[in-house]
């Protein structure tokens, strides 16, 4: 099932042990915040369960605006997402990754300009993680508790730095990048892409684990097409149709994704560095890893960000209809001029604030 759920504090078990280290890191008034976030229905928060109901993550986003002056130096007077609370016990399936996923999402949607979270230096995994996604030190937090460090994340698109994950979410799309349709089979599609689920697709295909998890994707195939897309190029994800001869409304394009790399099962020197490179980012087991690499059959390694689900779901029939698309050629790997990227956008109701145009 899918263990990641907004809901009301009133619903969240306190007394799970979960909280036990954040009750000791936090002695001073992190009781009494949440009893009384718990009596406001409005107040909701992110909880990761376990499938034994038990809590493994926990994470409260706000909303703030002005001037931040308790921490050192000051956050200039803006409108801000402070990540409040966010612990989640590590087991080596990236999660914290779709937390940022839901930060990021929710930073696009409020138009926040930029987003802040304080953290105790013991905390060296959960640091490491936010900068590689484009956090950086902006000073201290002094407390009761201790002193925190102050991470903060400025969402500006006019200051991209090219690295694809500090830029992340943002689609760099200032050097006129080339796009293409990218089909993927729905037995792997969502799997990959949790955000992008079908509605009418069951709710127990999304688990705890890395491939689900990851803001960094991998699929492995044999379109040779694929060896024409690089490093930076926009894809836009086709999921296939799950019944035969049903495409023309069943087959939709779901979501947005930036190129990281492009490698042939050759260029990895061993069995062991292609499945250490391929396994938590892939759908696919060691054991089907290891036949690839042995076989050969599956040459074409892409790895790329997952960076947004449309919010409008584009069918075949309108991609062929609306966006023009050839009904006749095979979609497998589809170049796409920047005018039918552009109508993919506005018709997948895509907030274009996220890709980055030149000026």
């Amino acid at each position: 099932m899918e263990n990641l759920k907004l809901i009301p504090f009133s619903q969240v078990n306190f007394d799970d042990i979960f909280f036990d280290s954040l009750k000791n890191d936090y002695k001073h008034g992190f009781i009494e915040w949440f009893n009384k976030k718990s009596l406001n229905p409005e107040e909701k928060a992110y909880v990761l369960y376990n499938d034994d109901n038990t809590i493994d993550g926990f994470m409260y986003l706000k909303i703030e605006h002005g001037t931040i002056t308790d921490v050192t130096p000051s956050i200039v007077n803006n409108k801000h997402l402070k990540i409040g609370t966010f612990k989640f016990n590590t087991k080596k399936t990236l999660r914290g990754q779709r937390f940022l996923k839901k930060i990021f999402d929710h930073a696009l949607k409020e138009k926040v300009n930029d987003i802040y979270v304080t953290v105790f230096e013991k905390h060296e995994y959960l640091i490491k993680l936010f900068k590689l996604y484009g956090f950086i030190l902006h000073g201290t937090k002094k407390t009761a508790n201790g002193i925190e460090n102050v991470l903060v994340r400025e969402m500006n698109r006019d200051h991209l730095t090219g690295d694809i994950l500090s830029d992340y979410p943002y689609i760099n799309n200032k050097n006129n990048e080339s796009k293409y349709l990218l089909s993927i089979y729905p037995k792997f599609h969502t799997k990959l892409f949790p955000d992008s689920k079908l509605v009418t697709e069951s709710p127990d295909i999304i688990t705890d684990v890395s491939h689900a998890n990851s803001i960094r994707k991998i699929y492995i195939c044999r379109m040779h097409d694929v060896t024409k897309i690089k490093k930076h190029d926009i894809l836009v994800v086709y999921r296939t149709s799950d019944e035969e001869n049903r495409a023309y409304y069943r087959s939709v394009a779901t979501s947005l994704c930036v190129v990281e790399d492009i490698r042939y099962i050759d260029s990895f020197h061993s069995e062991n560095e292609f499945i250490q490179y391929c396994a938590r980012y892939s759908v696919f087991s060691e054991n089907e890893l290891k036949k690839f690499y042995q076989t050969k059959r599956y040459p074409y390694i892409i790895s790329f960000t997952y960076n947004l689900a449309l919010p409008k779901r584009i069918n075949r029939a309108k991609l062929i209809e609306e966006i023009g698309l050839n009904p006749k050629n095979r979609w497998g790997v589809v170049k796409l001029t920047d005018k039918q990227f552009d109508d993919i956008i506005k018709l997948g109701a895509v907030d274009e604030s996220v890709i980055v145009n030149k000026t």
